[in-house]
């Protein structure tokens, strides 16, 4: 390896170390006391030089920065008609039940079926997902650090002596930013767990209502094939008494009677199938879906049970499973580093400046510079009442919601316990009224009991059989209800089975 001579390396080092040893003197100072030096660069050199730097910092600063991306509107969106090409993301349900279950609409929608298209499609828990990112977003910004700040200038001499042109540098950064980023940081934090959990509940009481339509639809099937029962029925009687009547085996107003019957059980009939459409409909606009898309609902419908031990271990655990609990929770918790950061700006807020520059003299400087807030007259005071009032709004707003919820749980249980009370009683009478039919049936078929007592019989038990349906789905209403309430998936222990 050749070495180089002294002489060259002190060629060009010397510039250098002149201009350390002069604190930022000129290259040609430089020169002038090392004469072997190299020829200093000219000004426009030195001009390109800083120019490159520049837009070096410029490139870098844009490297971070997001780009634009267009985003037409879709002037014609269309709903889909079709269940079996909407995908569904198992993994992303927000129940476990949800998560667990194989979506495979092929075989006909069940009520999981319906919840998990539910939680996909629906058109409110689109925007309530677009309303949570730009939360989360917001609370992202609102804790992040703000920009250092650099001032650059130069001029250029147009009279008068000079040897060079100005400039000045400066980089300058506030400090109270840095007193409060903790607690800004926590407050963000906390505010994206809430907008999370909110978005959670959202999901859960969609899965509730579509839960709910299911039963409904389901009641609906099995009142309208006990009400065709009861039509066939009265239609069958009211012939027989019109026959009786031209015979002079009866009167008037029995067949009157018999027919105003007939007349009801064909306009209950009627309004059945108008319910049963309207929940089809709603149950299509709960899942995003064309109005007459075809719905092939299938299997049982569960009804959750649970004793009153059960109930109170649920609630003495509300405010800790409960989403919309815990997104209050979360809301405060946010409202409280708040409150703290709000406490730590009062103290005075220090903004360091460094500065580098030089006159047209040619003569460089280097500085710095400090700026203090006096908190003499606002002392944000302000922002801390606003603070400390909103925190208290959101204790006060905690404790009212879960009273609420427990009260309206002990009503929801009470009122299902009563209902299960009736329900026993109906079924009783359905179990006594279809031994009664079946003891009758022989003696009617044998002529022994004519077809008017035989025919009331069996329309006491048809009516028996509609006021269980009825109360049935009452008790899915409320035992729904409940589980959504108290927050948690609860054994399924009582089941109908749709036709």
């Amino acid at each position: 390896m050749r070495m180089r001579r002294p002489t060259q390396w002190l060629a060009r080092m010397a510039p250098r170390l002149n201009s350390k040893l002069m604190g930022g003197a000129s290259l040609e100072a430089g020169r002038r006391r090392c004469p072997w030096a190299a020829p200093a660069p000219t000004w426009g050199a030195r001009a390109r030089a800083r120019g490159l730097w520049l837009w070096l910092w410029v490139a870098c600063g844009l490297g971070g920065c997001a780009s634009y991306h267009a985003k037409p509107l879709n002037l014609d969106p269309l709903l889909p008609s079709d269940v079996t090409r909407v995908r569904v993301d198992a993994a992303r349900m927000p129940l476990p039940e949800l998560a667990a279950h194989r979506f495979n609409p092929a075989k006909g929608l069940d009520m999981t079926d319906v919840a998990m298209l539910a939680v996909v499609g629906n058109p409110q828990l689109k925007l309530a997902r677009d309303a949570a990112r730009v939360s989360r977003a917001q609370a992202f910004s609102a804790g992040l650090l703000p920009y250092p700040r650099l001032d650059l200038s130069q001029d250029f001499p147009t009279a008068g002596p000079s040897t060079s042109s100005a400039f000045a540098a400066g980089l300058s950064y506030d400090t109270a930013a840095l007193a409060t980023y903790a607690s800004r940081s926590r407050a963000a934090q906390a505010a994206i767990r809430s907008v999370d959990l909110d978005l959670l509940w959202q999901e859960w009481q969609v899965v509730s209502e579509a839960r709910l339509l299911f039963i409904r639809h389901a009641e609906e099937k099995a009142l309208s094939r006990l009400l065709r029962a009861q039509q066939a029925l009265w239609r069958e009687r009211y012939r027989y008494t019109r026959r009786a009547l031209a015979q002079g085996n009866t009167t008037l107003d029995v067949e009157s009677a018999d027919l105003s019957a007939l007349q009801a059980v064909d306009s209950a009939l009627d309004t059945d199938r108008r319910k049963e459409a309207g929940t089809l409909h709603a149950l299509n606009a709960l899942l995003g879906l064309a109005p007459e898309t075809p719905l092939d609902l299938r299997g049982p419908t569960a009804v959750p049970r649970l004793t009153r031990a059960d109930l109170e271990r649920a609630l003495a655990q509300l405010a800790r499973r409960r989403p919309d609990l815990l997104a209050l929770r979360a809301g405060y918790e946010s409202e409280d580093e708040r409150y703290r950061a709000a406490i730590l700006s009062q103290f005075p807020a220090i903004g360091i400046a460094l500065n580098r520059a030089r006159d047209t003299s040619d003569v460089y400087t280097v500085g710095y510079g400090l700026t203090l807030r006096l908190p003499f007259f606002n002392a944000s005071r302000g922002r801390i009442a606003v603070a400390r009032a909103t925190r208290g709004a959101l204790y006060d707003a905690f404790e009212v919601r879960v009273m609420a919820a427990k009260a309206q749980a002990l009503r929801l249980f009470a009122d299902k316990k009563m209902l299960e009370a009736q329900l026993a009683g109906v079924r009783r009478g359905v179990a006594a009224l279809d031994r009664a039919v079946s003891e009758a049936r022989p003696a009617f078929e044998a002529g022994n009991i004519n077809e008017l007592t035989f025919s009331t019989l069996e329309a006491s038990l048809l009516d028996r059989r509609i006021e269980a349906v009825h109360l049935e789905d009452a008790i899915f209403e409320r035992a729904n209800a409940l589980e959504t309430l108290v927050g948690e998936q609860l054994p399924n222990t009582f089941r109908k089975t749709q036709g």
